[in-house]
């Protein structure tokens, strides 16, 4: 919606090297700037750099008052809004604002970078970023459409404040995505450098629109049948190989099978190192540098922890339960990366989280040889028991050994990954689902092959769907838009979250609080007496 009209810095924000730097171009008169090859790839750059914005600050909007992450007891503020529903309204604080903002400056910015394209200075690469920046603006489009239902679409680019608009239904914005993203896919590249646009990140959103799409009441009937098609198109034949826990391995984010992500370096934030990072190492429990320069003591967070239902969903043989969280700790180094390459860590062993598949003769073996260690049961460590520091286990899916100790700033240097074929993969077997089950196993399948799973599933439905999903993915920005999509939101959630109970999501007019509410920021800025608010907040 037209809630305000952004103006755009003219920065370069992303240099064609690796990373994004600023470059301030202030003292040039911007509109002449523009129609030169390198103001016009500021643009460009400016429109990267937002991605950062979106996804870069707190994590909540994507998955907090879900299934798979909660609040410690005593330790840590979730926003109550999007955590338990209760006090979900157009004035939440916690991110829907910023989410919404967000997402309509990258709008903008996109929109000026089409309106110059028409006027810069015609390079041989032009098609091409024009296809990049029809992606971006897609990308913010579905964020939005996913959390609001119909917003207002902007496709031209405005000078000046508009302070009167209309709302979209739901159905045109996914139709403005839609024609974005395939105008998108015959313009980009097919391959490169994963921090850009290119053919495979365009059908792997495409995918993911069409299956989003295909649940709604005005979806059409051969929705689900495309989204497998662009999921497969995106796989393009390749298997899943690299094993899980090298997946993640501080520094090994561009790896094979990163598709599209939103790229971080140290040098790139060193202007502002605690605030031009990312947040996502600070909300599941890992370490994040220290205070102590000599110990390397770390800090931790106690938000977004995992729930007893998200760790009891791994088995003793999947691998990525110990590849995502941290069963022993050594509280005088970071977490298993202190200059050894994941493979022996330096440092005092001070906890054991023991696993749910240990034996007492297991656990009675661990204490022989680890004398001074203390011990963590299973079913005392997960999110609602957090009483102390060090008493839930963490997360080391997202560490960052080279972070500066900073209490509640972006200092993570490592990159957020946004798409990457393990999840394509997942797509496909829930698109399948629902036009050939037969080859949704072969995908379901190789997903957990990959993970050292040897009993292969024979049937499969939505929650299984959804169980993988939380193997897979924990804590990359997906889970709330999974359960949404699904329909499986108020289910789950008040199953599986000790802070939820269904009837929290009881809205106004009889409406589950399902979709967010659209800020009330955005409503007393339109003069527009006739804009509706989302039913549940009326």
């Amino acid at each position: 919606m037209k809630k305000i009209i952004y103006s755009l810095l003219a920065v370069s924000l992303f240099s064609c090297s690796d990373f994004i730097d600023e470059n301030s171009k202030s003292n040039v008169e911007a509109s002449a700037f523009y129609l030169t090859p390198e103001g016009f790839q500021s643009l460009i750059d400016a429109n990267y750099s937002q991605l950062r914005e979106i996804y870069g600050n707190d994590a909540y909007v994507f998955c907090a008052g879900t299934d798979l992450y909660a609040v410690g007891t005593g330790r840590g503020t979730e926003p109550d809004g999007l955590s338990r529903y209760l006090q979900l309204n157009p004035s939440s604080d916690g991110g829907i604002e910023e989410l919404y903002a967000s997402c309509y400056q990258a709008i903008q910015k996109a929109n000026t970078a089409l309106y110059y394209s028409e006027l810069t200075e015609q390079t041989s690469d032009i098609s091409t970023l024009v296809g990049e920046i029809k992606y971006l603006r897609a990308n913010a489009y579905f964020l939005l459409v996913q959390s609001f239902g119909g917003v207002g679409i902007i496709d031209e680019y405005i000078t000046t404040p508009v302070l009167q608009f209309d709302r979209n239904s739901a159905e045109e914005v996914y139709t403005k995505i839609i024609t974005d993203l395939e105008e998108s896919l015959n313009l980009v590249s097919e391959s490169g450098y994963v921090g850009r646009v290119n053919k495979r990140a365009v059908r792997h959103l495409l995918a993911k629109v069409y299956l989003t799409r295909a649940y709604e009441s005005f979806g059409q009937a051969s929705d689900f049948a495309t989204a497998a098609s662009y999921a497969e198109d995106a796989i393009a034949g390749q298997s899943l190989v690299i094993p899980f826990a090298e997946l993640w391995e501080p520094g090994n984010e561009m790896n094979a099978e990163t598709i599209f992500s939103v790229r971080f370096s140290s040098a790139s934030i060193s202007t502002d190192p605690t605030n031009l990072g990312n947040k996502q190492a600070n909300w599941f429990g890992p370490y994040m540098g220290g205070s102590d320069v000599a110990t390397k003591a770390p800090w931790r967070s106690y938000t977004l922890l995992a729930t007893d239902f998200a760790l009891g969903l791994f088995t003793e043989e999947d691998e990525r339960y110990e590849a995502t969280f941290m069963t022993e700790v050594f509280t005088r180094y970071y977490a298993a990366y202190d200059g050894n390459n994941g493979t022996a860590p330096a440092g005092q062993k001070s906890h054991y989280y023991v696993p749910q598949w240990a034996t007492q003769a297991d656990i009675d073996a661990y204490i022989l040889a680890n004398p001074t260690t203390q011990i963590h049961l299973w079913g005392t460590y997960a999110a609602g028991v957090v009483s102390s520091d060090y008493q839930t286990i963490p997360a080391r899916k997202f560490d960052d050994p080279n972070s500066l100790y900073a209490s509640d700033k972006r200092v993570s240097t490592r990159d957020i990954i946004l798409s990457r074929l393990g999840e394509t993969y997942l797509i496909a077997a829930e698109a399948y689902l629902n036009t050939n089950p037969t080859l949704g196993l072969q995908m379901l399948n190789a997903v957990r092959t990959r993970a050292g799973i040897t009993t292969p599933l024979t049937s499969y439905d939505i929650d299984t769907i959804l169980d993988e999903r939380a193997r897979e993915l924990f804590g990359e920005y997906h889970r709330w838009f999974d359960l949404k999509r699904t329909g499986k939101l108020v289910e789950r959630a008040s199953a599986h979250n000790y802070l939820i109970e269904a009837s929290y999501f009881d809205g106004n007019n009889g409406e589950l609080k399902i979709l967010r509410p659209i800020p009330q920021s955005a409503i007393d800025l339109n003069q527009n007496n006739d804009f509706p608010q989302n039913p549940a907040y009326q």
